[in-house]
């Protein structure tokens, strides 16, 4: 479990986040959701270490992250995956190169040992096969789920991931959301997942965290965002494409 008590961090004399407390459960998909500017990418970048905190704490499983030192992160950081938005592969890398990343830049394993562990993670997400290809050979569907192999490669405790269906169509993203899900299931991963997306609410949100204007403002449900009176969150909710779905 990875838990945010009081978190605060401003740029400047700009408040972003305020007071933000969270818990984020273990086998379970965990949504932050907000406008843009509501403070959902700096909590995330503040849950990783990316950003520093003002004040409050960062706790995984008992450890206070936020207020370890750079060696002590590092051992956390190993059990942390992270699919950024994009995909973010390296362009001059092949696809088992780039799952492969993590493993030569963490692990002392051999060649054979860290090759077996990309094709397990390959054939996780049904690429198998594709070890040779550059990610311009590869569509933006098989860019995240290359991106998804190389954030568990590592098999971590701790998934996060950026807008994860940015930039595709409503199929593919459907398959995504997917994927995500199943892998946060099957391996109890503490997953994370930054979006503005609404399906992916409704396909994926065990745990919604909905922020306004830097404040943890309503949480809950998939099932229980749709039943909300909460105003601001069914200004969201509303504003976006659902509303055409749902006609």
């Amino acid at each position: 479990m990875i838990e945010a008590r009081n978190i605060n961090k401003s740029f400047g004399d700009t408040r972003v986040l305020e007071d933000v407390s969270i818990s984020f459960e273990p086998g379970k998909t965990n949504l932050i959701i907000g406008q843009s500017g509501s403070g959902k990418t700096v909590l995330m970048k503040c849950l990783v270490g990316l950003f520093e905190i003002d004040s409050g704490e960062v706790d995984y499983d008992g450890r206070i992250y936020s207020s370890m030192k750079f060696r002590q992160k590092k051992n956390i950081r190993k059990e942390i995956g992270m699919l950024f938005q994009g995909g973010a592969l390296f362009d001059s890398l092949t696809v088992e190169e780039n799952v492969m990343f993590p493993l030569n830049l963490f692990t002392k394993r051999s060649y054979r040992e860290k090759l077996e562990r990309v094709n397990f993670c390959l054939e996780r997400v049904n690429l198998t096969g594709n070890n040779k290809l550059l990610p311009s050979e590869l569509s933006g569907g098989m860019i995240k789920r290359v991106a998804i192999a190389r954030a568990i490669a590592l098999n971590p405790k701790y998934l996060f991931c950026d807008e994860p269906n940015s930039g595709l169509d409503p199929q593919t993203a459907d398959r995504i959301d997917k994927l995500i899900s199943e892998i946060t299931e099957e391996y109890q991963i503490t997953t994370v997942v930054n979006t503005h997306d609404m399906n992916s609410v409704l396909n994926i949100g065990d745990n919604i965290a909905f922020l306004y204007k830097g404040k943890l403002w309503w949480k809950g449900n998939k099932e229980e965002i749709m039943k909300t009176d909460n105003e601001e969150v069914n200004e969201f909710v509303f504003s976006t494409e659902l509303t055409k779905r749902l006609k």
